[in-house]
């Protein structure tokens, strides 16, 4: 056992693509060390110039390994005599030749059968061809070539460095030999550094300003943070991704200190952190819970003196607010022009934005009917002047922020607080973690936007399959669900979907409701049955449905549930359809008392009350399954046994299918 050392140097790494593999990268090298029975645990670290793996322990062989070869029946290998295409297959899967065939029964079949003992290779003798394996199998998007190769990779390698036990591993891919030598930051040199083992490689990094763990430079950044609040009397936006972005670019980061003119800051905050965190990837300043003419950059570079580099940004910034301010002056001239969306034009088959605005106009009309809320005509309003900012030119500069530029024209022109809210929120949720809108008034015009993109993209045949999404319906479906349980109102989304589709092409319309309920499974970490027992149910009010699914899940949760479901499930499979009514002076004493406990059950308030009050039946359902034949053969008796049985079965099918439950 010896150390391994690994190291990728390449151009400057893009650090999106660099951390949306970043999941993996750990993953599929130790595939590759599985595939080679080269096992071992390792330490992987990055930076915007190298991967680097390390072990501590690797072996410098592989262990011997025995090989079976099992193939065709004799009786298919041999035909009179003679080998058959399907014998000298074997043979040249096996590597051996006809002399040295063997043959075992299995499966009371003789077929043919080898076994071999492959020697183990020495680890110099593969490495390279792991380390090309692994690189090729690393999907980062886009890819690369260079000079005059043939081959690709998300950016130029110029180095590889592969020491095993301070030997070096020879070997040649992508064009590059492999060397003991490793760079340092930019700063220091620009030049190749050669090292000698593998501890000198780690010394020579950290002396030259390369802190090789990722999980160090983000430490090294947020106690850089802290001190800047502390001194600055600031708080520093809490930002994960843009704080893994920045960890990504840096190879020895300086959190630094920058400002702005306090004149840009009457442009709208959203647009002065987007343009801070998307063009230059600034961290926001808030000060007493208000944006502040300050930011955060994490430089890259290595100096006595940071102000020319603090200036260098501030300059910079300076300019991308300077266009934001212009654009938003101008825009303000002008206000909300939603006369403008008759030119923009939405989706082929589905007219323009302005047609999609009158849509959703519709729809909320139909909502405010469902929810039984009385602010249609200012809902109206807000949906005529929602999509408005998409004709401004801070939208077309900062288009993330669609709706949210028009929240605040809205209120320059004076439209109420309500609308101007609702304008802002209309595209909430617009990811896993987004906020909801924080009204009812806000939550029909998100509605109403999601359900009309749902609706219009069914009717003209774009409809997700597999894992293609391109107009994120999904997340229309689930932003839909997700407002509606927030509303904690009753709302039967398939009445609506119904009454909606008058303004739509005809489209098969059960498509779009299995879509949407099919989402409900993962709103919960749940067995999948539970769920679907309460879908089975055709009850399609979404707040009824996850009530029902909570309750079946805490009563599942009781120790003995295994046995009262054995008695329900029987009970399920038991019942039939029938229309037959029951009539009480038929029944023993058994079914009399399973009656009276049943009716009893029925004057519970909560869904959950009432599965516990059903389940409850049980020691009642068992006397009864023991006292009495339902099919009997007096037909009365038998019709009033089924009446009875059904009619318990079918208050458990209001809030799920017994006999969908698996545990």
């Amino acid at each position: 056992m010896s150390e391994l050392l690994i190291e990728i140097g390449t151009e400057e790494l893009p650090a999106i693509p660099l951390l949306k593999e970043l999941p993996n990268i750990e993953k599929k090298w130790q595939n590759i060390l599985d595939e080679y029975h080269l096992m071992s645990e390792f330490e992987f670290y990055y930076t915007p110039r190298r991967l680097v793996f390390f072990h501590k322990n690797f072996h410098q062989k592989q262990e011997d390994t025995t090989a079976e070869f099992i193939g065709a029946p004799k009786s298919i290998a041999f035909k009179e005599g003679k080998l058959t295409p399907a014998g000298e297959a074997f043979l040249e899967k096996a590597g051996i030749k006809e002399n040295e065939l063997e043959f075992k029964e299995i499966k009371g079949k003789e077929v043919l059968y080898y076994q071999k003992t492959l020697t183990g290779k020495n680890s110099v003798e593969i490495l390279g061809e792991m380390i090309n394996k692994f690189l090729k199998s690393l999907n980062f998007g886009k890819s690369m070539r260079w000079g005059d190769h043939s081959f690709e990779f998300i950016r130029a390698i110029r180095n590889i460095a592969c020491v095993l036990g301070d030997q070096l591993v020879e070997f040649e891919i992508f064009g590059v030999k492999s060397s003991k030598k490793t760079f340092v930051h930019r700063s220091v040199s620009y030049d190749f550094c050669p090292f000698r083992s593998i501890k000198e490689y780690f010394q020579i990094l950290e002396n030259n300003f390369i802190i090789l763990d990722p999980k160090k430079r983000e430490e090294k950044i947020l106690n850089e943070f802290k001190e800047l609040e502390i001194k600055h009397n600031i708080t520093i936006s809490e930002d994960k991704e843009l704080l893994a972005e920045v960890v990504a670019i840096t190879e020895y980061p300086k959190a630094l200190f920058g400002s702005f003119d306090k004149a840009f800051l009457e442009i709208p905050n959203e647009a002065i952190i987007t343009s801070m965190r998307e063009n230059q990837r600034y961290f926001a300043v808030f000060n007493n819970n208000k944006l502040s003419n300050h930011f955060i950059v994490v430089s890259n570079a290595v100096c006595e003196d940071y102000s020319k580099i603090i200036h260098g940004n501030e300059r910079v910034l300076k300019a991308r607010l300077s266009d934001a301010m212009f654009f938003y002056q101008n825009d303000l001239q002008k206000g909300l022009e939603p006369e403008k969306l008759k030119k923009i034009v939405y989706l082929e088959n589905l007219g323009t934005m302005s047609d999609k605005s009158s849509r959703e106009i519709e729809l909320a009309k139909i909502l405010c009917e469902f929810l039984k809320n009385n602010d249609f005509e200012k809902i109206s309003k807000a949906i005529y002047y929602a999509k408005a900012d998409l004709t401004t030119q801070m939208v077309y500069e900062f288009t993330d922020l669609q709706g949210i530029i028009g929240g605040y024209y809205a209120a320059k022109m004076g439209l109420e607080q309500e609308i101007c809210l609702a304008i802002k929120e209309q595209y909430l949720p617009n990811s896993e973690k987004s906020d909801l809108p924080s009204t009812e008034f806000s939550s029909i015009v998100a509605l109403a936007n999601k359900f009309d993109t749902l609706l219009g993209l069914f009717s003209i045949g774009k409809i997700p399959s597999g894992t293609k999404d391109p107009y994120a319906l999904r997340r229309a479906a689930n932003g839909i669900l997700k407002i509606l349980l927030k509303l904690n109102k009753n709302f039967d989304i398939n009445a609506f979907l119904e009454k909606a589709l008058k303004n739509y092409q005809n489209f098969n319309l059960q498509i779009l409701k299995d879509f949407i309920f099919e989402r409900i499974y993962t709103f919960y970490d749940l067995n999948p049955s539970f769920i679907k027992a309460v879908l089975v149910s055709k009850n399609s009010d979404i707040v009824s449905i996850d009530e029902s699914i909570k309750a079946l899940a805490k009563i599942s949760q009781k120790s003995n549930f295994s046995d009262y479901f054995s008695t329900f499930k029987r009970l399920a499979n038991i019942a039939q359809k029938t229309t037959n009514t029951i009539d009480e002076s038929l029944f023993v004493e058994a079914e009399k008392k399973l009656y009276t406990a049943f009716k009893e059950s029925l004057k519970a308030l909560t869904i959950e009350e009432k599965l516990n009050k059903l389940f409850a039946l049980k020691s009642e359902i068992d006397a009864f399954f023991e006292a009495v034949m339902i099919n009997d053969k007096d037909e009365k008796l038998k019709s009033n046994r089924q009446a009875l049985v059904f009619s318990i079965y079918q208050e458990f099918l209001k809030i799920a299918d017994i006999k969908e439950l698996s545990l």
